[in-house]
């Protein structure tokens, strides 16, 4: 039952790789509306799994010691590595006009890597129980959408065409799964999914919250957009903490 759990649920996140396809939908002015307060619901999630779900988790399995602390600071660091390719594709977009390809190769593998991961989080989180697996697939689902909408402008600024780049996308999506089989074949019992794959978790969504997705919601301080932004960030930890009826 945990692997049908697991691979519908990273399926599901995987289908979020065609949410580019909404931007050629829908104007670009409320588009950019939107996406703001989906951020601010995607960061709230993210913070109410770390701090409703995936802490008290580490707390069962004897609290927060010495190895889990470096398991979290790893997650940060490797998130701060695949933000920091993030951000050199796009400060080197306008200098790869004459090199579409690579540009493109260059996105998908980026993506693939942190697909590949997500993957791992949500399988590691099934095995703990089906309530965090279910919270954390949320968590990751909501901060993938803003992102493949990016990631779709990026593959057809490389010289994709919409249908290809959508294609292309959802290829690198589908690496989730490979991530997800590997952490259920290794047949891993919760004790060590608790001391290392759960802290790896906090570490990486702390980080997406607070570096990647908290600081997009500062570019705009109307007041009324900053207070709507706050209200979806608390109803991003109002549905985390909704989730524990279900145990």
């Amino acid at each position: 039952m945990i692997w049908f759990y697991t691979l519908s649920s990273i399926f599901l996140v995987s289908i979020a790789s065609f949410a580019g396809a909404i931007t050629l939908a829908v104007r670009q002015d409320f588009l950019k509306k939107i996406l703001l307060f989906l951020v601010s619901f995607a960061a709230g999630a993210l913070i109410g799994d770390v701090f409703i779900h995936l802490f008290p988790e580490l707390s069962e399995s004897g609290g927060v010691d010495l190895m889990s602390s470096l398991f979290i600071i790893g997650g940060i660091v490797l998130f701060f590595v695949l933000e920091k390719i993030l951000h050199w594709r796009h400060c080197h977009m306008s200098a790869l006009e004459d090199h579409m390809h690579p540009l493109a190769h260059i996105n998908l593998i980026g993506d693939g890597v942190h697909n590949f991961i997500d993957g791992m989080v949500i399988a590691g989180s099934f095995l703990v129980s089906t309530t965090v697996g279910i919270a954390t697939t949320i968590a990751v689902l909501l901060h993938e959408i803003p992102q493949e909408m990016g990631d779709f402008g990026i593959l057809l600024h490389a010289g994709l065409a919409p249908k290809k780049a959508l294609f292309y996308n959802f290829l690198s999506a589908l690496t989730a799964i490979l991530g997800g089989i590997l952490i259920l074949s290794l047949d891993l019992d919760v004790e060590a999914v608790q001391k290392y794959l759960i802290p790896f978790t906090i570490g990486g969504f702390l980080y997406i919250a607070n570096a990647d997705l908290i600081p997009e919601l500062h570019k705009d301080v109307k007041l009324s957009n900053s207070f709507l932004q706050l209200l979806s960030l608390i109803a991003g930890v109002g549905v985390m903490a909704l989730l524990l009826l279900m145990e």
